[in-house]
């Protein structure tokens, strides 16, 4: 187990090739609220979504090669769960990143999946 907190499921960030497409979808659906987030020039196309209270949310445009759900999880050392991860045969797709309001990796995990790990400024 990754050494501190709960570990909760923080963000819901949905990676595809057709941004306009998914949007439109998943307000039909979902009714979710959208907000376009400027990331810069070199940015890919993100959509912010409110999820609920304690849930943050996205859609990224991407060259996805299918759409794919990447959950973000909380960790309170974002080196400790990404290395954590690979001992348990995952491997590691995105190293550590810092960014505007923390940090963040991403992991294959042996079944197949992905998972993204969130460390947080505080």
């Amino acid at each position: 187990m990754i050494p501190g907190a709960s570990h909760p499921v923080v963000h819901l960030e949905l990676h595809t090739g057709d941004l306009p497409r998914a949007r439109e979808y998943y307000a039909r659906l979902c009714g979710w609220r959208q907000e376009r987030v400027d990331g810069g020039p070199r940015a890919a196309p993100y959509l912010a979504l409110e999820l609920g209270p304690k849930l943050g949310g996205g859609i990224v445009e991407c060259g996805a090669r299918r759409p794919l759900w990447l959950p973000y999880v909380e960790v309170a050392e974002i080196g400790a769960a990404t290395e954590r991860a690979e001992l348990l045969g995952g491997s590691v797709l995105l190293g550590p990143r810092e960014g505007p309001a923390g940090w963040r990796s991403v992991v294959a995990v042996p079944s197949g999946g992905e998972l993204a790990f969130w460390q947080p400024k505080r």
